[in-house]
């Protein structure tokens, strides 16, 4: 059972099934050229809100060492981080903030239950952006929808540095199942077209 926060903004409730601290294990499985690189992984994801109407989210994973029966993880090879942002998608308005540090004017839009109805689409889900950041100079905008305890997430957009490795293109899918959430993560990168790169399994933390 979800306990939802007092103070958690209502345009955050169709999401707020993911709040929370989530751990557990995954695998990545990825054909680069003739060579599939094959290995599982330890991860750790997190998804917080700070009173504004999006979710701030982490994930870093490492290494899991194959020849240790227990799956004990290696804490000294870490594999890798992200970090992003997830909101509703809808237009901005005069009462939210930004561009930069400017404070929004007026009253603040989808505050009630029955504002953020509003918003929802054809499907009987919710548009949804995601933005996800690595610190390897790709940063990446999903579009998609949140429908129940579902995600479905394709990129609009991908930015690289000119120092980045290739990446193109990403299909991500979450959901909740018997209280695990559930993830697979589909990529164009290194030369291959959009194909299967890593799922995991993770129980929430208490």
């Amino acid at each position: 059972m979800i306990e939802l926060d007092a103070n958690l903004p209502a345009e955050l409730v169709p999401l707020s099934w993911l709040i929370g601290v989530w751990e557990g294990t995954g695998v990545v499985n990825y054909e680069v050229g003739e060579e599939t690189r094959n290995y599982e992984f330890g991860q750790r994801l997190s998804f917080s809100h700070d009173g504004l109407p999006h979710l701030n989210y982490t994930s870093y994973t490492w290494l899991l060492d194959p020849s240790i029966g227990s799956g004990q993880a290696m804490e000294s090879q870490p594999l890798a981080t992200e970090t992003g942002y997830w909101r509703l998608s809808r237009a901005a308005t005069e009462g939210d903030p930004g561009p930069g540090l400017l404070r929004g004017v007026g009253a603040q839009p989808f505050t009630t239950a029955r504002a953020v109805e509003t918003l929802r689409n054809a499907s009987d889900g919710f548009d949804i952006e995601v933005s996800i950041l690595h610190p390897g100079g790709v940063s990446e905008l999903y579009v998609g929808q949140v429908k129940g305890p579902r995600i479905d997430l394709a990129t609009d957009a991908v930015m690289r540095s000119v120092t980045s490795k290739e990446h193109t293109a990403s299909t991500r899918i979450y959901g909740l199942v018997e209280n695990h959430l559930l993830w697979a993560w589909d990529i164009a990168a290194l030369g291959q077209e959009l194909a299967t790169h890593a799922s995991g399994r993770l129980a929430r933390l208490e």
